[in-house]
């Protein structure tokens, strides 16, 4: 039997993949929780084969759990179940590690083909996003440079900026013009703008 962990924050969505995989003769749903930061307890407490994961949640998104999830319990593989199917956020699951990546609109059926894979050791992302996420290449950003971008996205002005990342304002300046140049931006917002796009944020 293939045990599985739901991580989706919209309990309705949640409901209805649980019903469809209970279809399954393979396939028990072992765990369901709303939110990223619950998913590394949920899994340690029910032990699932596969963690099916939504990138959007509160709390913590689902990439960065599934990582954490890979590193406290690596005998659970995670497939990426999302609406997104932006390059860079498929490159990100990937260089974590994660053993899939499907898009929401998947039939039922592909979905359970694509859990048995996954638990079976394969991995599974859907050839256009695959094809996609060539295309475009990895993330241009350092993690750094990733932070400065999101500190910038919440709107933080650059003496906070630099408080929170210990460096001086002149380096939070030298750092954003790299990150415009890295991006073909104009501004700031139009970085943020593009690195969301692009799934690099």
């Amino acid at each position: 039997m293939i045990r599985v962990l739901l991580a989706e924050d919209q309990a309705m969505f949640r409901t209805a993949v649980r019903r469809l995989l209970e279809l399954e003769g393979d396939i028990e749903v072992v765990a369901e929780v709303g939110r990223g930061d619950e998913l590394v307890a949920a899994a340690l407490a029910s032990q699932p084969t596969v963690a099916v994961v939504d990138i959007e949640m509160p709390g913590l998104d689902g990439i960065s759990a599934a990582v954490e999830l890979r590193r406290q319990l690596p005998s659970c593989r995670t497939l990426i179940l999302t609406t997104y199917g932006r390059p860079g956020f498929v490159q990100r699951a990937l260089e974590g590690g994660l053993a899939g990546y499907m898009l929401k609109d998947s039939p039922a059926d592909v979905l359970a083909g694509a859990i048995r894979r996954c638990a079976a050791g394969e991995y599974v992302v859907a050839p256009e996003l695959a094809t996609r996420a060539l295309r475009h290449g990895a993330s241009p950003l350092s993690p750094r440079e990733r932070e400065l971008l999101d500190a910038c996205a919440e709107g933080h002005p650059t003496p906070e900026i630099a408080r929170r990342m210990s460096v001086s304002e002149g380096t939070i300046r030298n750092k954003i013009s790299d990150v415009l140049s890295k991006l073909g931006a104009r501004n700031r917002a139009e970085a943020v703008r593009i690195a969301r796009d692009r799934g690099w944020l």
